[in-house]
């Protein structure tokens, strides 16, 4: 008789946690992953390297979490960063703590990462068959009584649905949870990219293609109200804007462009100076060298690739010598220098989106097990859940959680 006490539905981190944890609690454990192989996305993570979670403690973390971090409490408190970082090292990964709190393997590598959460599930006789894709639930009086993979009945009363969102769909996470939810009555909220890069009109990206920014401040501009800012890295793309500070802003900038509401992104390429400071210091430098050509001190103030994109925009004459530089050309040069703007357009797609907004209502599941509110026996866990964060190692401690109380919660 094919009959299990939990079955998983995906083999990525969520599920994995999930079925390990009932494994633990001495559960009969299936996971069904429909790829041929587990863990793919996570393979991609971090580039390649695995930013495995966040150092910010549980108070913290839920601000970088949306739209509802605090649902996330109860999980969090059985299983969280230092839970996971233990759980690696005793199976041989060590980790190392980057900056913005970023935990990451030793060895830069992801697969290792993936190693040693299979070894584990492996160790507690969880049984992953690869290849097999979930066509249905099978319900009886609201609760779940098995599930229909490959044409094959699975019988069980406890059923994880850890499928991921629609980020990276050549990984296998396509939306096909969503299907299976809808199937037992609940909604979903539309899968939006989020983590996004973001594509913008005018060649000033194109011209700066492969320039990554360190130390700067991204400014979104709704209907030309600030909507949000970030501080940190960036790179300019052969479509736009990408790097860490713009796919943390791409969340607000996603649900705009929607809308169809007018988005614009200011680069300020001189945080550390307020308008005034800066004024003195470019007064200083023209001064200076007064004989130099303007074109020929730029480069004091900006990389060397974005001086001739200035020169452009700004329409003063780069072979106008530094002493004839008046102050209305010095305000343009420090307007620019602050605030260098982005028109948006679109924002790429799923294929190019670290991670979906979107999902499973939070409403509809109990904070305190993962259990579906509307049928008995059905958990969520990871990213199929409307439940979504900023870059640094945030959205896999979210599967890790989830999974970890979803398979904790369904084993009495």
């Amino acid at each position: 008789m094919n009959s299990w006490d939990v079955i998983v539905v995906g083999a990525g981190p969520a599920g994995l946690l999930a079925g390990g944890r009932a494994a633990e609690k001495g559960a009969k454990v299936l996971v069904l992953e429909k790829m041929e192989r587990e863990g793919r996305k996570l393979l991609i993570t971090g580039k390649g390297r695995c930013n495995i979670t966040n150092s910010a403690p549980i108070g913290e973390f839920i601000t970088h979490v949306y739209p509802n971090g605090r649902m996330l409490k109860k999980a969090f408190s059985q299983f969280f960063s230092e839970d996971i970082i233990e759980l690696l090292k005793n199976y041989g990964v060590e980790s190392t703590l980057e900056r913005g709190g970023r935990y990451f393997p030793a060895s830069n590598s992801s697969a290792d990462v993936l190693k040693a959460l299979l070894k584990w599930v492996k160790q507690l006789n969880v049984k992953t068959q690869c290849g097999y894709r979930v066509e249905k639930l099978i319900v009886e009086d609201n609760r779940i009584v098995g599930l229909k993979a490959n044409g094959q009945i699975f019988n069980t009363n406890n059923v994880i649905i850890a499928t991921g969102g629609m980020s990276y769909p050549a990984t296998g996470s396509n939306g096909d949870g969503y299907e299976l939810a809808r199937q037992a009555g609940h909604n979903i909220i539309k899968a939006r990219p989020a983590l996004v890069p973001l594509e913008t009109t005018g060649k000033i990206a194109q011209n700066l293609q492969g320039l990554n920014l360190r130390n700067v401040k991204a400014v979104v501009w709704i209907n030309g109200k600030k909507a949000g800012e970030d501080f940190g890295e960036m790179i300019f793309t052969h479509f736009g804007l990408s790097g860490p500070i713009i796919l943390t802003l791409s969340r607000i900038v996603v649900e705009e462009l929607h809308k169809k509401s007018k988005v614009e992104i200011t680069i300020d390429l001189k945080p550390a100076l307020d308008e005034q400071k800066l004024d003195l210091r470019l007064l200083r430098d023209l001064n200076e060298h007064g004989k130099k050509k303007l074109v020929n001190i730029l480069s004091f103030w900006l990389p060397a690739k974005m001086v001739p994109v200035f020169i452009e925009i700004l329409e003063i004459d780069p072979q106008k010598e530094c002493h004839q530089v008046g102050s209305k050309e010095r305000k343009q040069i420090r307007h620019l220098l602050k605030n260098l703007p982005f028109q948006i357009s679109h924002h790429r797609s799923f294929k190019e989106a670290i991670i979906t907004s979107g999902g499973i209502p939070t409403n509809e599941i109990s904070s305190k097990t993962m259990e579906s509110k509307i049928i008995e026996g059905l958990y969520f866990a990871g990213e199929i859940i409307d439940l979504d964060a900023e870059t640094g190692g945030y959205n896999l401690q979210i599967a890790y959680s989830t999974g970890w109380l979803a398979g904790d919660s369904c084993v009495d």
